[in-house]
């Protein structure tokens, strides 16, 4: 299939520390170059992958001071997208709600995948466009008020042998936090069970904008260095040795996480994951095989007391059948055969066998 994959341009494919949905675009790309597919990537042009790059910004717009109004990069790459639409078979994106507008002008089927939660303003969006098919990372991101075309649940995956695993943890031990530094993360709830058990706290993640004032006022003054450490942002190999020596991965989230990659990163290093039983979670996490789900603070800080029952093992094997890029790969293929089936009936009154 000749498939055109669209990401955002805020980060670079893959993501140098912290991006999910470029992580995610990165290994499902490289996976379906590998498998034949004729894949063309359209993201930021420091991008590295095994496809045809195309890009209208050579670097990550996070990183870039001299941008100043995002949308109009955006706004380029997804024009030059949608003017080659004919060149592709059917285009993936990644983009949210600014790509539904050119989807609906061109022949080419676009497949969305659903990698956010819904407010208010992106649920308008979403239903003026809910007859085109969206793929969502959980069954707990879909919303069914909006009466969405979702032809698919996809797991996200990840390269499980990029993962060392650790059968054991540190000694001594300690707790970690990874994600970004905000409230819907839970950083401040980990800090408060790290002080209720007297443990250490190992936490690494950006910091945006938006969550400058949170970090100052709520988590700053908490960071003793000791106890409680901040160690920024964290590559994939810091990543996988901060998660993989923990005796836990806390992810005390506070809102609908739609998926949430960080405990599966932490279940591929053998560490079971404390988490809020919100959003994906109980997807994700098997309860008391790979982790425990919690109702409240007070049930994490309890679930720490059986941690030991956990077999580090049996996490991650739990990602290797559920969770890996070529499980991930598989659901997508799938998904694109599906739309180029049904396409492909409407106007030959038959489904070819090229898709087959």
């Amino acid at each position: 299939m000749r498939i055109a994959q669209v990401t955002p341009l805020w980060e670079r494919v893959p993501p140098p520390a912290y991006g999910g949905i470029e992580l995610v675009v990165s290994l499902l790309t490289d996976e379906l170059v590998r498998r034949g597919h004729e894949v063309t990537l359209f993201a930021t042009g420091d991008s590295i992958t095994l496809a045809q790059l195309e890009s209208v910004h050579p670097r990550a717009i996070r990183n870039d001071p001299t941008v100043k109004e995002y949308q109009i990069y955006e706004t380029m790459q997804l024009g030059n997208v949608y003017q080659r639409a004919h060149e592709f078979d059917i285009i993936h994106s990644h983009m949210g709600c600014p790509a539904l507008p050119y989807a609906q002008l061109v022949k080419t089927p676009t497949v969305h995948t659903l990698h956010g939660t819904f407010t208010s303003d992106t649920s308008k969006a979403y239903a003026y466009a809910r007859s085109q098919p969206y793929v969502s990372i959980s069954d707990a991101q879909r919303e069914p008020s909006l009466n969405m075309n979702c032809v698919a649940t996809v797991y996200n995956g990840i390269d499980v042998d990029s993962y060392k695993f650790y059968a054991e943890p540190n000694d001594p031990p300690y707790l970690a936090f990874l994600g970004r530094l905000s409230p819907e993360k839970g950083p401040h709830h980990a800090i408060e069970i790290a002080k209720r058990t007297g443990m250490r706290l190992k936490m690494a993640g950006k910091v945006d904008i938006v969550d400058q004032e949170f970090y100052e006022e709520v988590l700053l003054p908490q960071i003793d260095g000791e106890q409680i450490q901040y160690l920024g942002e964290a590559n994939h190999v810091q990543k996988n040795i901060l998660m993989g020596e923990a005796v836990a991965t806390l992810f005390p989230i506070t809102w609908r996480e739609p998926f949430g990659l960080v405990m599966v990163e932490s279940m591929a290093a053998g560490t079971p994951v404390i988490a809020m039983r919100l959003g994906s979670a109980p997807e994700v996490i098997r309860d008391g095989k790979t982790g425990f789900l919690c109702e409240t603070v007070d049930e994490c800080v309890a679930a720490l007391d059986r941690v030991a029952e956990i077999d580090r093992a049996v996490c991650r094997q739990h990602v290797i059948e559920n969770f890996s890029v070529q499980r991930m790969t598989d659901g997508y293929e799938a998904v694109y055969r599906q739309l180029l089936g049904e396409r492909l009936f409407q106007v030959n009154g038959k489904v070819l066998s090229k898709f087959k």
